[in-house]
């Protein structure tokens, strides 16, 4: 699955897209796709990462405690 830097712009292809759903993993393993080279694995936080859309990722992935906290 590909998110998106929020940062540069570029696009991520997530390793572990099962990681990426856990509210308790807060970094997640991938690589940038820009260029024509594959790049080097580098580990991302989920607060910088975001859907190619432009969308927020769903708060239930970020926070294993949304359904008490409000926002």
């Amino acid at each position: 699955m590909y998110l998106r830097d929020r940062k540069s712009g570029d696009l991520v292809e997530i390793m572990d897209p099962v990681a990426m759903a856990d509210p308790c993993v807060m970094q997640l393993e991938g690589r940038f796709h820009a260029g024509e080279e594959l790049q080097e694995v580098a580990r991302f936080t989920k607060d910088n990462l975001e859907f190619p859309s432009g969308e927020a990722l769903p708060r239930c992935w970020l926070d294993a405690d949304y359904r008490t906290t409000r926002h």
